[in-house]
């Protein structure tokens, strides 16, 4: 599930100087570190990967993610990216009982 929707700015707009303040603001937005990246995702329990559904992510993205609680913080050093595609990638895992209190938050770079 994909977070922090910011504007995104069209290529072109009538007025010029509405154009140049969407994309004065969107580049400051970026350089205060809001960016459209970021997402959460849960780990299946029942399985030994899961996979996540991102139109953001392409073969060459880098996937960084962080615990949200703290079965999912014991599990981290199971997980692993195991596979990485256009508009997805798959997280490697064991299959554990802690069921659905495995959560993360995940930014998808590149």
């Amino acid at each position: 599930m994909a977070l922090n929707q910011f504007l995104r700015v069209p290529l072109s707009i009538p007025d010029q100087a509405q154009h140049l303040r969407l994309i004065s603001s969107a580049l400051n937005n970026t350089i205060d570190g809001k960016l459209n990246s970021t997402g959460e995702f849960s780990l299946d329990y029942t399985t030994t990967s899961t996979t996540i559904i991102d139109a953001r992510v392409g073969v060459n993205s880098v996937i960084l993610w962080v615990p949200l609680t703290e079965h999912a913080a014991d599990e981290n050093h199971y997980a692993y990216l195991s596979n990485i595609g256009e508009q997805q990638f798959t997280i490697g895992h064991r299959a554990h009982p802690h069921g659905d209190d495995l959560q993360y938050r995940y930014v998808v770079i590149g």
